[in-house]
């Protein structure tokens, strides 16, 4: 028997997925992605890893 429509899930997918540096994000997002508790210290090394890197710097962490 065929599944109509309605028996369908309703949940939604979104209709585009982004991965690593596609979109922006901020130094926190980097020490987020890297597994390490927010510090100063750590926000000021993704910084300048972000300055160095650009884009390729969150994509070491995420897909």
């Amino acid at each position: 028997m065929k599944e109509s429509p309605e028996d369908r899930s309703t949940t939604s997918r979104p209709s585009r997925l982004y991965t690593g540096g596609e979109r922006p994000f901020d130094p926190e997002d980097l020490v987020m992605a890297s597994g390490h508790d927010v510090t100063p210290e750590r926000v000021e090394q993704a910084k300048r890893l972000m300055e160095e890197k650009g884009a390729a710097a969150i994509e070491r962490y995420l897909p």
